[in-house]
């Protein structure tokens, strides 16, 4: 049996055989967090998804370089620190903390790398100055601007032309801009904001060039795999290749392009303006982070995934049986156990091969339930012991009824009037007394869990 890694290319929409520049040297490159905020639910699916991918091209290539960046100045950081009335590096110090303990929650393994932007502000400021040399980019009032014509190939990734990319998007209005799709690569920054001298005067970078000059400090200028969230295609994916050919004179930045799709609640995207945000931290102590793992990794990456109480539950119970057959066990896995993995990343082809193996050990023998035990470590579950698993907290429910409808009344009051944050905080309030609600149609219901 084939043990070929395939990937789905978004430079192309096709499915590829993975080739790598280098078999000794694999890179990969993942979007990670902009720390203005506490995870949430959609945030933890890129996690999970290129935590695997990494396992993946460990268990077949001798060295893997998985760098995942963290993005600490930023507009949003800006904006944040100002509402919740805190300093930019009391924020950003809260939040790495915060998104380091649920990685650990949903146990991922951690980067090979895990570069914070403000370290490498040099780094940017030499990879403005070649684009201005080179003819790619312009000063204008201490505001550097690529030049978006310039680059011929603009819009690939996202396999559109430039003209329906700026119809399609909200672009930055200036009188700074040469030409309204140009994008930022430095501006000059506000009192009391971050910044850094640079021969444009004090500023500080902007967004889409730091993960350019981090990707070619750990992996150089061109590497094997870039990943993130579907919503990072345009524009800043788009950008990050557009500055980062230019700036190193390379017709290629990355050679595959991974994207995983939204996840929904009630058909829905879950975002702040939808006011259905579920943050990882309100699952702990009532629900194992072996149950969101799994949850996360139940549909197709490329596919949108709709989380509900019912998706919870079946995992949960999931779990539950396969801890019958728990047996610590670091067994090598055959080619045709991971087969579906290496097949562009196939989780639930990979789960419904689990079930096989646990049916088989459950009738089976101590050997057979080490394969099953080392088939589940191998994607991050049954990493605890069954002791733990049966420890975990159960919910309990400290509210009544009517107090539940008046506190849903008062979050849809908060939500027709565009108070997300009020209901925001209803939401993760009735989550915390072990209630979940769900809207749906234009109305609210919820059930205890």
């Amino acid at each position: 049996m084939s043990n070929d890694i395939f990937l789905t290319n978004n430079l192309n929409n096709k499915k590829e055989k993975f080739v790598p520049i280098d078999e000794k040297n694999v890179g990969m490159y993942v979007c990670g967090p902009t720390v203005y905020d506490d995870p949430h639910i959609g945030n933890a699916r890129p996690l999970v998804i290129f935590d695997i991918l990494f396992k993946i091209l460990k268990n077949k290539y001798s060295s893997v370089t998985y760098v995942r960046n963290i993005t600490d100045v930023d507009d949003k950081i800006i904006k944040s620190s100002e509402e919740k009335k805190i300093s930019i590096s009391d924020l950003t110090q809260n939040i790495i903390k915060s998104f380091s303990d649920d990685c650990k929650f949903l146990n991922c393994e951690n980067p090979t790398e895990q570069p914070k932007a403000t370290e490498h502000i040099n780094l940017m400021i030499e990879m403005v100055s070649e684009l201005i040399k080179k003819g790619y980019a312009y000063e204008n009032k201490n505001h550097v601007y690529f030049e978006v014509k310039k680059f011929d190939d603009y819009g690939k990734l996202s396999n559109k032309k430039l003209d329906e990319l700026i119809a399609g998007s909200r672009i930055e209005v200036s009188e700074n801009k040469k030409n309204p799709e140009d994008f930022v690569l430095w501006k000059p920054s506000l009192e009391n904001e971050p910044s850094w001298d640079s021969p444009w005067g004090k500023g500080r970078p902007g967004w889409h060039l730091e993960c350019s000059a981090m990707s070619k400090n750990f992996l150089g200028n061109e590497f094997d795999i870039h990943g993130g969230g579907i919503d990072l295609i345009f524009p800043h994916h788009e950008n990050e290749i557009a500055q980062s050919r230019c700036a190193n004179d390379t017709k290629v930045f990355a050679n595959y392009w991974l994207h995983n799709a939204f996840i929904t609640m009630s058909n829905e995207k879950m975002a702040k303006s939808q006011g259905n945000i579920l943050k990882i931290k309100d699952f702990k102590g009532k629900i194992s982070g072996q149950v969101l793992r799994l949850a996360l990794i139940s549909t197709h990456y490329k596919q949108p995934l709709d989380w509900n109480d019912k998706l919870l539950n079946d995992c949960q119970n999931t779990i539950d049986k396969w801890y019958n057959v728990y047996l610590p066990s670091n067994k090598k896995l055959t080619d045709e156990i991971v087969q579906p993995l290496y097949d562009d990343i196939n989780t639930p082809g990979y789960i419904a091969n689990l079930h096989k193996l646990y049916d088989k050990a459950y009738k089976g023998n101590d050997e057979d339930k080490q394969i099953f035990n080392s088939a589940c470590n191998f994607i991050g579950l049954l990493h605890e012991t069954k002791e733990e698993w049966l420890d975990f907290k159960k919910i309990k429910v400290e509210i009544s009824d009517v107090e539940i409808e008046k506190k849903i009344e008062l979050r849809n009051k908060a939500r027709a009037e565009k108070n997300y944050k009020e209901a925001d905080n209803i939401r993760d309030y009735l989550l915390d007394k072990g209630v979940l609600i769900e809207d749906k149609d234009g109305k609210t219901s919820w059930k205890l869990k």
